[in-house]
Formats: C-alpha cells, structure tokens, sequence
C-alpha cells in the first residue's frame, strides 16, 4: 500500500497519458498528472491487487519537459491529458506506444520510422460532440466536454483545443439554450466545420428528445443569423439528422494538392483536423506510389477521403465500405470531381470476410486500409488465408504493398503481425500522425511489402 509520505519516481506513461511508478512493495501505481523522470507523493483513489490509481499530491524533481497548461480548465475538462507535457514530448511518447504494441504484441518491428506529421497544436478541433446540462437547481446550462472520469459536463466557458469562434460561442450557446421551452430534452450539440467559396461553413446539430416548439425554432434562426451557423436536427438517430433552413452553402472539406472537394453531412465521419488530414493523405499516396498502369483497392474507403485522391493517380481505384449510403454517396463525390470513370465503389461487410470475398474484388497491385478501432482482422485473416492456400483455378496475388492507416495501435499491431509472421509481408514504414495534440490518442500510419511471385 501506497503511503502518503512516499515519494514515487516515475518511470514512463502510459496509454492514457499517467505516470507509471512502483511503490516501496513493488506494486505498480498509475499517477494521474505525472510526468517521466519526476518524484511524486500520491493520493491513492482506487486500490486492486496488482496496481493502485493515485494523483499528485506533491512533486519535486520536475520534468524538464512539463509545461504549464495553456487551458485554464485542464484537469477538470477530460478532453485533454496531455498538456502538461511539451508537444515534441507528446510526439515521442506516441511513437514510442506504436513501437512497443507494434514489437510487444505484433512482434514486428519497423524497418524505418518515418518523421511524424505534425500540425497546429491549437483551434485544430474542426468536429467536436458538446454535451448539454440544464442544471435546475443552478437555474443555467453547461455545454461543453465531460469532466475528467466523471459523466458530468465541465463547467468551461472556453475551449483551447476548438477554432477560436467556436470557442467564443459557448457561453452564447449556453444563454440560447437556457432561454429555449424545450432546455430540458437538448442533450447534446454536434460540431462539424468545413469550407465553401464563400468562406468557413459551421454547422451545429441539435440532439432533440422532444418536437421543437415554433418558438424554439425561431430562438435558432436569430442565433444562426446573429453567429453565421447553420442549424441542423436531429430528433433520433443521426439519419433523421436534416438542416432547419435550407438556405447557405453545403459543408465539404477540401484536398487541395489532388484538386478535390468533399462534401459531407455534420453526423459523418470526417477527420477532426483538417490540416494533418491533408497531410496524411499527401503521406498515404507518397507511400502508396501509385503508377499510372496500377489498380488500387481502398479497403474502409469512407466517403472517398483517399479513394479519390488515388483515382489522379492509378489506371483505377475501388473503394470498399461496409454502408449501403456511403457507397452512394462516394459515388455522387467522384462524380463530383469528374473522377467517375476512375473510381468505382463496392459494398462489403468488412467484418465478415474470406478468401472467395477477396477474388471477387480482383487483382490489385496496392491496398489502402484504413479501418476503424477494431482494426481489419477479417480482412487480414483472408488474406493470410488466400496466400497460404491459394485457389488453383483463380490466379490471384497478394498486393505487393499495403499502406494500413490506423487510429489504434494495439490493432494495428495485432494485423501487422498476422501480415509479417504469417502472409509473407516485411514492414517497411511506421510512423506517427498528431491528429489530436493534447490528447493520448494515438493514430498511426505503416507500410508492407509482399514479394509476390
């Protein structure tokens, strides 16, 4: 047991951004605020058998790496764990999560580590989910992310980490929503900011429980006018989700260096930093090298976010998504931008996959793969399976490179392994993306050769 007076050295931090020390018996204590290298005295909060949680109480031998936190509200706020630590601090620490669960789990290691891509570190947040809290007995609403290991909503008033005029509606916000009849049954508002020729696009979707009363959908009219927002509803799931007003430009987000503009709903998954998107699908394609003789398939393809920035480059692309609606919706954006005879786009449960479901999607000389948290097991288990028993009448290959774009660590190393130990693939690349600085998420991006015959 941890006491009190006890000075704990931290030895590194973990996935959620804790210091790691072990206490004078030898059991592992995670400090919440807690940086390598530094000595601490700990308030322990939970105790189990192999391991405590505990925070500071006291520090000496500080970090020469810990700064002081430019929000007001870390600590509280759980959107952020990490900005007591120095950016190129933070950056280090993620690399080094990518190459302990790429060796510790996938047992594989990088033959190179690319540089990682960084951007702004500030007002990066262009989607954003705020919950909303009528608090009665205070007689006001909070709006804004959930206190640090708490479902209740912080009290900020400000957000360091949203484009400044987000950040500056809040307390807007919050005086609109305590005026509505409805502030009871609002429990939540989604951001999503994206770009017309007319300049930046903001909307905001309100979760509703309840019909709006004509006097609430007047109250959003005069703040979207008053804030230049568009309102969006969504009474249930996010396919009820439509604009109060149809008037004002559609949101899209654009890639710039392949000429490409990307429509999008507010409720669709998008990239949450614009810049860094940018700069991980100019990386993707770099590592893809696609040649103009070259087919594609970008497995996980989304609403084309790399499937269209590939069709400028390859003789054809076929984007492969699990969604009815986004296969529709990816074909209307290659139409869009005139790139409908290049990329074709497929429905696939990407869950449940074999080998017969790989040979009809054909040859490929590259894959992109770029899943969500799960990770592509299945897909990857067919693919050991379709070249460790290949089908005798189907010549089918293996691509001879994958460029696999990841949001989680632990299951990309887990399918790295299964492509290195048991499909014949070397990883080649491995490599960072700050897509959420301040935070301990880690997205990552690799590369994996195959020698085909």
């Amino acid at each position: 047991m941890t006491a009190r007076d006890e000075w704990l050295t931290v030895e590194s931090l973990d996935l959620q951004a804790q210091g790691v020390a072990h206490n004078a018996e030898g059991k592992v204590v995670f400090i919440d605020g807690a940086l390598p290298g530094e000595q601490a005295q700990v308030a322990v909060g939970r105790r189990k058998n192999n391991w405590e949680q505990a925070s500071v109480v006291a520090l000496r031998h500080e970090s020469s790496q810990r700064v002081v936190p430019r929000c007001k509200f870390f600590g509280i706020c759980g959107g952020c764990k990490m900005q007591h630590l120095h950016i190129g601090a933070q950056i280090a620490v993620k690399q080094r999560v990518l190459e302990d669960n790429l060796w510790h789990l996938g047992k594989v290691e990088a033959e190179q580590m690319l540089r990682p891509i960084e951007g702004p570190t500030w007002g990066y947040r262009y989607r954003a989910r705020l919950s909303v809290w009528h608090v009665p007995k205070k007689g006001r609403v909070l709006i804004g992310f959930h206190e640090r290991k708490s479902s209740h909503v912080a009290d900020m008033t400000q957000c360091e980490i949203l484009p400044p005029h987000l950040s500056a509606m809040l307390i807007p916000l919050r005086a609109l929503i305590e005026g509505m009849d409805g502030r009871d049954r609002l429990p939540q508002i989604e951001v999503a900011i994206g770009e017309a020729p007319e300049g930046r696009v903001t909307a905001l979707v309100l979760r509703h429980l309840e019909p709006l009363s004509a006097a609430d959908r007047q109250r959003l009219r005069a703040f979207a006018a008053a804030h230049s927002v568009q309102w969006w509803l969504q009474p249930k799931g996010p396919d009820g989700v439509h604009r109060l007003d149809e008037d004002g430009p559609p949101l899209a987000y654009t890639l710039p260096e392949f000429g490409i503009v990307m429509p999008f709903k507010p409720t669709d998954f998008t990239q949450v930093n614009h810049s860094i998107n940018r700069a991980l699908v100019g990386r993707a394609l770099s590592l893809l090298d696609v040649q103009a003789h070259e087919r594609v398939i970008d497995w996980f393809c989304g609403l084309g976010n790399f499937t269209l920035p590939i069709a400028t480059r390859g003789r054809e692309v076929l984007g492969v998504e699990g969604s009815a609606a986004l296969v529709v919706r990816s074909r209307e954006n290659a139409a869009l931008n005139g790139l409908a005879d290049k990329a074709a786009f497929e429905m696939r449960d990407l869950f449940e996959m074999s080998p017969s479901d790989l040979l009809q999607h054909g040859l490929a000389d590259k894959w992109l793969i770029d899943p969500p948290r799960e990770g592509a097991l299945a897909l990857v288990k067919a693919l050991v399976d379709a070249v460790q028993a290949p089908d005798p009448v189907n010549a089918w290959l293996p691509p001879r490179r994958i460029v696999y774009v990841s949001c989680n660590p632990s299951t990309l190393a887990r399918d790295a392994g299964l492509l290195v130990h048991q499909a014949g693939y070397r990883c080649t690349r491995a490599g960072t993306v700050n897509m959420f600085p301040h935070t301990a998420h880690v997205e990552s991006i690799a590369v994996f050769e195959h020698e085909r015959a």
